[in-house]
């Protein structure tokens, strides 16, 4: 068998990259002496046709540029205000313009051309996320017949949604050119399947195949995972190491991470917590909300209003509550590192994993191995996170419910130890059984 080609929107930087997807692929680019492909990050004027080494790192890389115009139309264009709110249920900010699309096809025609130059007959090639839909037919159309395999890291939309867009039917039948195509739950490949059924004039076919004339593909979930024992490892080291301050004995904290995007549901968490406290006045001065969103894709209007909401709101409920002793919220509006992420993980009592659409939701899985098996915290997950078919011993809720959130905050505060262990119990046994390596053994084994 040949190498593994894994390529991606950005390559992993730096001596050591790391990340859940690195991890997970890392035994296998080593062993087969695969390659990671994907952007550099760099703008250029005029960037070369030609995939360049990166030097340093565990397994080999290669990267290419882009230019300022592919970064504004392919990237921030037709990738992030169209394809994005698409697949999280968001059609009404979509941003659509002819230019956007045209240079998504270009990029990935002038990455088809530059990947034939170094895949040889036999290499595996696996592609990530919807930057790269389009990338197999372009292979194809250049003669290339190795098995080609896709991954979403996001929800698919449902079949009303994907006519929001002018070229929906375009999509699935890029998606008809790989060989097998995964999603992150059960509910993305129904909506996959629908769709090349109904829009598509696809034929579903037995064991999850689907047959859009003269291709089959397989549509399959593959819900991406952790390495659990590393990372209950690292919490325990590093929930030692958090600065004086951040715990206090008589406080009760609860944790939020999210990147700060609308898809995230953060103003929805905060309005809930607010209902909680205007409930519960005895809980005032016990209970604390620390929400870590880190700032994306700023100098875009959706973002740019969903920042100024979550900061007006986190503003009111500590106007409203705090005293001079304690805050409701603490809000922190840049990245922390993982290590102490994950300290802050073990060290908290709840944790509110509340997207209003997610395609996996890993930070849920993280905080659950983080946990002390002895008095483990409480884990509130969204219905709309693709983690909640994994974790149904969770709190699961529908975070456009307010009462229904704040009824669960308290549940999770005053939940009984013995209650505690068992949900953790059945959650960690399920992580550690689908790990990160069953994950990318499994679709690798699918893809053949």
């Amino acid at each position: 068998m040949g190498r593994l080609i894994c390529i991606s929107n950005r390559i992993p930087m730096g001596p050591n990259p790391s990340g859940g997807l690195v991890v997970a692929l890392h035994d296998t680019l080593m062993s087969t002496k695969g390659i990671w492909i994907g952007t550099s990050g760099e703008i250029v004027e005029n960037p070369e046709n030609r995939l360049r080494p990166v030097e340093g790192g565990p397994f080999e890389r290669m990267c290419f540029d882009l230019s300022e115009n592919e970064q504004e139309n392919y990237y921030f264009g037709f990738s992030n205000q169209v394809l994005w709110p698409l697949f999280h249920g968001r059609t009404d900010i979509m941003e659509i313009h002819a230019e956007y699309l045209d240079s998504y096809k270009e990029v990935n025609r002038r990455l088809a051309r530059m990947l034939a130059e170094v895949v040889q007959p036999d290499d595996r090639i696996w592609v990530h996320d919807y930057q790269l839909l389009p990338l197999a037919q372009y292979l194809r159309d250049m003669g290339l017949s190795n098995r080609i395999g896709f991954f979403l890291h996001t929800p698919f939309p449902t079949p009303l949604a994907l006519q929001a867009l002018p070229n929906g039917t375009e999509i699935l039948e890029w998606m008809s050119h790989y060989h097998v195509v995964g999603m992150q739950a059960e509910r993305d490949v129904r909506n996959a399947m629908a769709a090349m059924v109904e829009l598509g004039n696809a034929q579903e076919l037995a064991g999850g195949f689907v047959y859009m004339e003269p291709r089959q593909t397989r549509i399959a979930a593959f819900p991406i995972a952790i390495d659990a024992d590393e990372f209950r490892t690292l919490a325990e080291e590093q929930v030692q190491k958090l600065p004086a301050g951040v715990l206090k004995p008589e406080r009760r904290l609860m944790i939020g991470v999210d990147r700060l995007d609308y898809t995230k549901g953060v103003p929805q968490r905060f309005k809930a917590f607010g209902e909680f406290l205007e409930r519960h006045e005895d809980w005032h001065r016990h209970v604390s909300m620390l929400q870590i969103s880190p700032p994306t894709r700023e100098g875009v209007e959706a973002y740019d209003n969903i920042r100024e909401e979550t900061e007006l709101l986190s503003g009111r409920i500590n106007g409203q509550f705090a005293d001079i002793s304690w805050a409701p919220i603490r809000f922190i509006n840049r990245p922390i590192p993982r290590e102490v992420l994950a300290g802050l993980y073990r060290a908290s009592d709840v944790a509110l994993v509340t997207p209003l659409m997610d395609g996996m939701n890993l930070v849920a899985k993280e905080f659950v191995a983080a946990q002390d098996r002895d008095d483990p915290g409480v884990l509130i997950l969204s219905q709309f996170a693709g983690a909640a078919e994994q974790m149904p011993d969770a709190l699961i809720v529908n975070p456009h419910d307010t009462e229904q959130m704040a009824t669960s905050i308290m549940t999770a505060l005053a939940m009984p130890l013995i209650d505690r262990r068992r949900r953790h119990d059945a959650l960690m046994d399920r992580l550690m059984k689908h790990d990160v390596a069953w994950w990318s053994k499994g679709f690798l084994t699918a893809l053949g």
